[in-house]
């Protein structure tokens, strides 16, 4: 077959008047900068308070630097092609995206974890939690985050880029590794065990925040100290979990939708939702609940102005 590293892939997602796709780049212009902004505004913040380096403040601007990366791996790539007549991406382009798009799902799956975990110990065992969440803890745990992620997808990408493919066209607006692999003229039993393996971890990894947060909402109940710092720290990271996993969702009934090209913009919406909403929404939760962080920066802008 052809030069794959030379092959263009053509994504379809994308049939809108030129008129329209005007108008949707505007939109997702001012997301992705408002995206880019609520982000580095926690992180900026959090580095340069002294007091606000603790481990949940951390782990809250790794979540922040890992939705750039996200929101950067699908913006980057919408924003040319909706002022662009042909959308197209190489088929190395598109393994790149995806790399980048899984490495971002995944590591936010393990971020969530991670931070449940310490809310966990901060909340049901405090007199322990600084002995157990040490700075050397904390920084295992977030390579362990980056890492973890790293050798699912670095496998998956594996698995995906031996396949021969008999087709060009992703009915997408970016591509995913389940749109690359039904390209394929060949057997892919290996890559579906492999999802169904990744599935199973993620899974597991959400009922451990379940469990967790079973113990926590018990704790909560028996003191009220707990009880506010459950609100202040643990429900924003319940809202954080339910608008990512909803997301998701919503990206594998895209998967399946069949409905007419006349529904197209909606399905582009529920694609992508996964690579839009929570990175926009994390930080403004967290800067909004976080008491410390929300004085933060009502001070430092409050001090611009």
């Amino acid at each position: 077959m052809e030069n794959r590293s030379e092959l263009v892939l053509i994504l379809h997602g994308l049939n809108d008047s030129l008129i329209n796709r005007q108008i949707f780049f505007s939109f997702a212009l001012m997301s992705y900068l408002l995206t880019i902004f609520v982000n580095l505004t926690l992180i900026v913040v959090v580095c340069l308070d002294k007091s606000l380096h603790e481990p949940i403040h951390i782990f809250l601007c790794n979540l922040c630097f890992n939705g750039i990366c996200g929101a950067s791996s699908f913006y980057l790539k919408l924003l040319p092609d909706l002022l662009a007549d042909a959308h197209v991406i190489t088929y190395t382009g598109c393994l790149t995206q995806i790399f980048v798009v899984y490495w971002y799902v995944f590591v936010e799956f393990t971020s969530l974890t991670v931070m449940a975990y310490d809310r966990y110990l901060a909340i049901c065992k405090p007199l322990q939690y600084h002995t157990l969440m040490t700075a050397q803890k904390v920084g295992q745990l977030l390579v362990l985050t980056w890492i973890f992620s790293l050798l699912e997808i670095l496998v998956g990408i594996a698995l995906t880029a031996r396949l021969p493919l008999c087709g060009r066209h992703i009915p997408k607006i970016f591509c995913t590794n389940w749109e690359v692999v039904k390209l394929s003229c060949t057997d892919t039993t290996i890559n579906n065990i492999y999802g169904f393996v990744l599935m199973f971890s993620h899974v597991s990894q959400t009922a451990l925040i379940l469990v967790s947060y079973t113990h926590l909402v018990r704790a909560s109940l028996r003191l009220h100290s707990n009880r506010r710092k459950f609100i202040q720290t643990c429900l924003p990271h319940m809202v954080t979990l339910l608008v990512f996993t909803s997301s998701l969702v919503f990206d594998i009934m895209y998967s399946r939708y069949s409905g007419g090209s006349e529904l197209q913009t909606l399905k582009n919406m529920l694609a992508a939702e996964f690579l839009v909403v929570p990175p926009l929404i994390n930080p403004i939760i967290y800067g909004i609940n976080l008491h410390q962080i929300r004085s933060r920066v009502l001070h430092s802008f409050s001090l611009k102005a």
